[in-house]
């Protein structure tokens, strides 16, 4: 083992969790996790593509996850039946991941793969609607509202496609609306084939409240990215990374309670991207030129809740690859553990 190697592990393992070997977890895979482990696999084989379907979901088992969320496209039906027989015999739940109709002349691609995802068994279809984060994306608010009324267009425009094959669209808050906002698009659609993939670390960058956010979005829940949150102060404002579960800032036992509450049987997909933390310049005249809602009693509360729940994550993109790779498996293996071991997950 390297030195920069006996670092990642010794920085990021937390003892009794990714030490043993992984149990089943009921708890599932986000395609995004394995970014690293995909870019290692391709440069040693281009042919080979740890995200097509199949081979996702069996690398997914084999780490003992309970599911998969991962781009389905538009497979054939033989490839449907062939990743829904292996599903269904490994127990496995599988979610997929779309894009939403952008205009009349993309309402066929998206047909396509909504019959790809109810012809897979899909639980869920995981989409966004506005491009990016808010606060790095658009110059101003008025910017951003374009941006929005396109966004609930698109999903008005695919809900008759989403009742018809009867797999969910799950929204998710991608540090783009802020929650008052997201309820009242879904209260509008007012569809139970339309709901949330609620993430639980995104909205805290739109300084909403961190509990509060997943309790409104609760009910309409569909889809969970599960994740942890780095947070550590800096002159701009607050740095925002992806943990493992367990050694971050937030409480996770209250947040599984909250959705558990609202969506008993659900599905949690963790989301642990293993990158260096995002920059979150609430302190600066730039992030409030599209950020207009909060008030400054929001800012307070999310800079005290960072001061006093300070968690930091190692850098990322100094480590060669391959040591990219082996932390990105430690995250992986220890969020895995510490589901089943503590969460019940």
């Amino acid at each position: 083992m390297s030195a920069i190697t006996a670092f990642v592990a010794s920085a990021t393992v937390q003892p009794g969790f990714a030490d043993e070997p992984v149990k089943r977890s009921g708890l599932g895979i986000v395609m995004y996790d394995c970014n690293l482990r995909r870019k290692w696999m391709k440069k040693q084989d281009p042919s080979v593509n740890l995200f097509d379907p199949l081979t996702f979901v069996q690398h997914c088992r084999s780490l003992g996850a309970g599911g998969a969320q991962v781009a389905l496209g538009s497979l054939s039906r033989r490839d449907c039946d062939n990743l829904r027989q292996f599903a269904d015999e490994h127990d496995l739940y599988i979610e997929t991941i779309v894009k939403p109709p952008r205009d009349r002349d993309d309402l066929s691609r998206f047909d396509a793969e909504m019959k790809a995802a109810r012809n897979a068994g899909a639980k869920a279809a995981r989409t966004v609607i506005i491009p990016g984060r808010r606060y790095e994306y658009f110059n101003s608010y008025a910017d951003f509202k374009a941006a929005a009324k396109l966004g609930h267009a698109m999903v008005e425009r695919a809900l008759p496609i989403v009742e018809k094959y009867e797999v969910p669209l799950a929204i998710e808050n991608h540090k783009d609306e802020r929650i008052d906002d997201r309820v009242a698009l879904l209260e509008r659609i007012n569809s139970p084939m339309v709901g949330a993939c609620v993430d639980t670390g995104n909205s805290f960058s739109l300084l909403d409240d961190v509990y509060g956010s997943i309790e409104a979005l609760a009910p309409f829940a569909c889809s969970v990215h599960f994740k942890d949150q780095s947070l550590s102060e800096y002159d701009d404002g607050f740095l925002l990374g992806d943990i493992p579960l367990g050694q971050g800032s937030f409480d996770l036992k209250r947040i599984v309670e909250i959705i558990r509450t609202a969506k008993p049987n659900l599905q949690f997909s963790l989301e642990v991207i293993t990158r260096d933390a995002l920059k979150v310049p609430c302190l600066t005249e730039e992030y409030w030129r599209s950020v207009t809602e909060p008030t400054g009693g929001d800012l307070a509360r999310t800079l005290q809740f960072v001061r006093r729940n300070s968690a930091k994550a190692i850098s990322v993109t100094s480590l060669p690859l391959i040591d990219q790779v082996k932390l990105e498996d430690i995250n992986i293996a220890s969020s895995l553990n510490y589901a089943q071991r503590e969460l019940g997950l």
